[in-house]
């Protein structure tokens, strides 16, 4: 890699704002550009359902299934414990564990009070069922698996579904294991879009669920998009993205190991460093250099430097958290001295990592907080996946006769601001008829 495709970039450079705002308004994901195509899959699987789901299957993952086949069987769990060796299988345990420890503290309780013979109150209710989709193939997230399928079974969500490809029938074990360490019900082998719509619509195997998350393809996002209001969903994912403030006192290996760990997903990723130390920047440049080729997705770490990485070197630091904030980055890491003070300035961020021995990675895998984040600046007014967002909460009141007499004159007011006289003749009509107080 030459060191020219990472660009320093200096706070007096002509150039500071106009890269800057490039990656504050860095959502440029052209959905609609695959929206025909997904449409016709959608609908394909709303009418015809399994065979829909079957053809689609044989015609993107090169897998000829029949129904009785769709859903992965207790033996198939079996063998893939077999392929996965007790140091992994330890690992994912632990990691469950972590997930689950601090998704609980997450859990909401209903809550009624009672004030002059009004009652009103929240209910509190898990989703009934919840479909995962996993990206499969060539990679393997059993990351994500435990990420969605922890935070819902410990919202008291009953069923657990999950969808991935095989493609030409291959299938990640640790993936597989994941699921049943996780609690998930049922998995089914199918992907993309198809699966998305076999999850919202439902078919005579693969039940319709209250709400689709995990990440995917382009054509899994504009699926989700599509099936939104049929189902929920947790968000349309952007590519992953790490902002690193770090001050004098960083270690250079550390900051572009961990802008390495981000390139490293895909060839969109987004690395970005801020610092008022030049010297810094300049080391991490170097460093950039020496590590890329001790990796092995060299050739995606190298178009994602060259295409999204940008070292930014700001005037100070209380300027690099303004920048920080500006930017809203799904992951933030505070290399600084005193990150718990910079970390209180901190607006929009999906985590926030302290200090210089908290790697992203450790967040992605291990430590507990979910790891689906806000992307593409959508921090500034969303948050992680947690077990929020696997509950309804419903409202619930209740009204004596008598509070119903004293609250009808204001309503019938505010009915009348609105002409809607109807509204105020359903209060009315039970105050004229309501017992007298004490009758």
């Amino acid at each position: 890699m030459e060191t020219q495709t990472v660009k320093i970039i200096k706070y007096s450079d002509a150039d500071f704002k106009s890269a800057l705002e490039k990656i504050v308004h860095r959502s440029n994901t052209d959905l609609a550009s695959h929206d025909d195509t997904v449409r016709e899959i959608l609908n394909g699987i709303r009418r015809e359902g399994d065979s829909a789901l079957l053809e689609y299957t044989r015609r993107f993952d090169r897998y000829d299934l029949t129904p009785d086949r769709l859903k992965v069987t207790r033996e198939e769990i079996s063998e893939a414990y077999g392929k996965v060796n007790e140091a992994e299988i330890e690992a994912l345990k632990q990691a469950a564990g972590n997930i689950r420890k601090y998704h609980e503290r997450q859990i909401q309780k209903s809550w009624e009070y009672e004030e002059e013979g009004v009652t009103l109150g929240q209910v509190i209710r898990p989703l009934e069922t919840v479909g995962i989709y996993v990206p499969g193939g060539k990679a393997s997230y059993p990351s994500s698996v435990l990420m969605n399928a922890v935070p819902a079974k410990v919202a008291g969500v009953e069923t657990v579904v999950m969808c991935s490809p095989a493609p030409d029938g291959h299938w990640s074990p640790h993936a597989l294991v994941a699921a049943d360490l996780a609690g998930v019900n049922a998995i089914y082998k199918v992907g993309g879009a198809q699966a998305v719509g076999a999850m919202a619509y439902g078919t005579r195997t693969i039940p319709r669920v209250d709400k689709i998350v995990g990440p995917g393809n382009i054509y899994v996002a504009l699926a989700k998009r599509l099936v939104f209001g049929v189902v929920d969903i947790d968000m349309i994912a952007g590519p992953s993205e790490i902002l690193i403030v770090a001050d004098d006192s960083a270690r250079a290996d550390f900051i572009a190991a961990d802008l390495l760990s981000q390139a490293e997903h895909d060839e969109e990723a987004v690395p970005v460093l801020v610092t008022p130390s030049e010297p810094l920047a300049h080391a991490v440049l170097e460093e950039l250099e020496k590590q890329t080729g001790q990796l092995k997705r060299q050739s995606i770490i190298k178009e994602s430097l060259a295409g999204q990485c940008r070292l930014f070197v700001s005037a100070s630091l209380d300027e690099a958290i303004d920048i920080a904030n500006r930017i809203a980055p799904e992951h933030l890491e505070l290399a600084v001295d005193d990150p718990r003070a910079s970390a209180e300035r901190i607006k929009n961020a999906g985590a926030i990592f302290l200090g210089h021995y908290t790697p992203e990675a450790i967040g992605d895998y291990f430590a507990g907080p979910n790891h689906v984040l806000p992307t593409s600046g959508t921090a500034r007014f969303s948050s992680p996946l947690g077990v929020y967002d696997f509950i309804k909460r419903t409202s619930l009141i209740s009204y004596t006769p008598a509070a119903l007499k004293k609250a009808g004159p204001p309503v019938g007011v505010l009915a009348g601001m609105e002409h809607l006289d109807a509204h105020a003749n359903a209060v009315n009509l039970r105050v004229r008829e309501a017992p007298d107080e004490g009758a």
